[in-house]
């Protein structure tokens, strides 16, 4: 079973804003067994609108369309559905007095027409109530294609696809079972796991599928498995899980698209009653931002400074001036004393620290672009490490992120019982 996602807006084709709800709206009927074909994003043009109509008809089950349902000239969905399905608008009568409760009793300003045109929809849809707002869904079928127009505002979208898309399309179509199982790996890229692993990829079922997602630091290989028997397909996935594990255990640090490596730390952490710090230069915040990320933080995360300037670090961090003379900023030297600073001014049981050149530019430092020293400190040792990331900024940044919490998770883990 095949859908089509299209978002209509030109805010999205001149990047204005990101199209989040196609991947959010993917997402979501893939676990019911509905494979996403294609995504679209088209103009807010009703012959575009009409001609991509056209293009997917009987071609695909299910046509997502999210955006131009709002109150102004510019959002022409509903009118073009009506000029596709032959059709007029229609005032829905469950549809106006939501709306007018919303205007008139939350937000206490009289309806306007704008407002109560809301609530006109083709005469022929099938309306999907939205209670978080004013907009409705449409729910339309044309020979063997079913279009669904839906907000483009997020939140209204994802209420009416956890709420209403996803339990019709499971009453009303007969599905195969699409399975997934990611595993997260660290440490390595993705040429050198796909040499440990060809083998065991070479032997892998006709109906399961591996794919590697790599970024920077970090590679998940997702396993998908579709077929009409979910039993078979859960034992094929769960049978080479523990194969793959015994080949690249060394990398591997959790199973599932949620178990991220700032997971798996917070859990240790929590687990052994343990705490953390943060000292950032190079990463201006980031490890702190991702760690925080992650719901229950505060229960280890005792907090972060990102000393970007030199002077910062030697006030809030009591790094030696002298450290800095003899060895540079970025140093392996000034890594350590950051990491200690941050550990005693936290009172944390564990600490990362971080100082390197990610360029463009040299600035302070004389060490070369790309270079980098990550630095730990746990209740019984400091060290620190060099690498070198390479380019461009962005790279060197995520890399040094990911590394950081590889380093870090290898000494928590040592202390497992």
């Amino acid at each position: 079973m095949k859908a089509t996602i299209v978002t209509i807006g030109d805010e999205i084709l001149i990047g204005q804003i990101v199209d989040t709800n196609s991947s959010y709206i993917a997402k979501a009927i893939d676990k019911i067994g509905v494979q996403t074909h294609e995504m679209l994003s088209i103009s807010d043009d009703k012959q575009h609108i009409l001609n991509t109509f056209s293009n997917l008809q009987n071609k695909v089950e299910l046509v997502f369309i999210t955006g131009g349902l709002g109150p102004t000239k510019d959002d022409i969905t509903k009118k073009t559905f009506c000029d596709y399905f032959d059709d007029t608008l229609v005032e829905n009568e469950d549809v106006f007095l939501h709306v007018k409760e919303l205007i008139e009793g939350i937000y206490k300003r009289p309806i306007s027409q704008m407002n109560r045109d809301q609530a006109l929809v083709p005469s022929k849809c099938e309306v999907l109530f939205n209670k978080v707002g004013t907009a409705p869904g449409m729910w339309m079928r044309k020979e063997n294609t079913v279009f669904i127009s839906l907000p483009g505002v997020p939140y209204e979208m994802k209420y009416l696809v956890e709420n209403v898309i996803i339990p019709k399309i499971i009453r009303e179509y007969k599905r195969p079972f699409i399975l997934h199982k990611t595993i997260m790996t660290y440490g390595q890229g993705e040429s050198l796991i796909a040499e440990r692993i060809e083998d065991w990829e070479n032997n892998l079922p006709d109906f399961v599928r591996l794919a590697y997602l790599p970024s920077p630091g970090r590679v998940r290989l997702r396993l998908t498995a579709r077929g009409e028997n979910r039993e078979i397909l859960q034992k094929a996935i769960d049978n080479n899980v523990v194969l793959l594990a015994k080949i690249i255990n060394d990398i591997i640090v959790g199973f599932d698209e949620d178990e991220t490596i700032e997971v798996v730390i917070g859990r240790l952490l929590t687990q052994q009653n343990k705490t953390l710090a943060t000292a950032e230069s190079c990463t201006g915040g980031k490890i702190a931002q991702v760690i925080t990320s992650v719901s229950g933080a505060s229960n280890y995360f005792r907090g972060g400074i990102v000393s970007y300037a030199t002077d910062t670090k030697i006030s809030q961090l009591n790094v030696n001036s002298d450290t800095i003379k003899k060895y540079s900023v970025v140093s392996a030297e000034v890594a350590k004393e950051m990491v200690i600073g941050i550990k005693n001014a936290m009172n944390s049981d564990y600490a990362i620290a971080t100082t390197g050149n990610a360029g463009p530019s040299k600035g302070e430092a004389e060490a070369a672009i790309g270079t980098v020293f990550i630095a730990i400190a746990t209740p019984d040792e400091v060290f620190a490490e060099e690498f070198n990331f390479g380019q461009p900024r962005e790279k060197v940044i995520d890399r040094t992120v990911n590394k950081a919490f590889e380093l870090l998770q290898k000494e928590i883990l040592k202390n497992v019982q």
